[in-house]
Parts: C-alpha cells; structure tokens; sequence
C-alpha cells in the first residue's frame, strides 16, 4: 500500500492514512508515536524525517493499524513502541 504520512509536532506523532478494505472501502486516519519510529531508527538521537522512517516501516505498521482497526473499529488508532518491536524484528 501506498504510505500516505505527515509529521505533527504539536501530537508527536506521525498521522497516516489505511484502507482496511482497500482503495474502494474506508480511508481510515491512525498515528503512531515519535517514540515508536525513533525506536526504529538506527540512531535514535539524531532528528530522523519521521515520514520516511513509516514510509520504510509502513508493511508493518499498517499491519498493526489494521488489527487495531478490526479489534475496536470505533476507537482512535495511536500506535506505541510496543506495537512495533515486532516490526524492527522483522526488518
């Protein structure tokens, strides 16, 4: 899927688009933490573009988004470090 993300200091997170039923079925907004993709960086102290660290993880966080969104499809969606310790495993 194409990764639609934009950085938002003012949440400190990374706010991105999923289709949990593809293109022709909801567009669904979810985020994920600073905290979460500087966890995924190599040098998490450095100040990384957040988007392109999503965009290179994006197979699994939107994995992740899309149990999220099954599990409680009325709830908001904010992905943490421990959603994605699997993700940094697997790529």
């Amino acid at each position: 899927m194409i990764c639609e993300a934009i950085h938002c200091p003012e949440t400190k997170t990374v706010r991105f688009a999923i289709y949990p039923d593809g293109l022709d079925g909801p567009r669904i907004v979810a985020h994920v933490s600073d905290a979460a993709l500087r966890g995924l960086c190599d040098s998490p102290d450095e100040d990384p573009d957040l988007t392109n660290t999503c965009e290179a993880y994006f197979d699994c966080i939107e994995a992740r988004a899309v149990e999220r969104y099954r599990a409680a499809p009325s709830m908001p969606i904010l992905l943490g470090p421990a959603d994605l310790r699997a993700c940094a495993l697997l790529h």
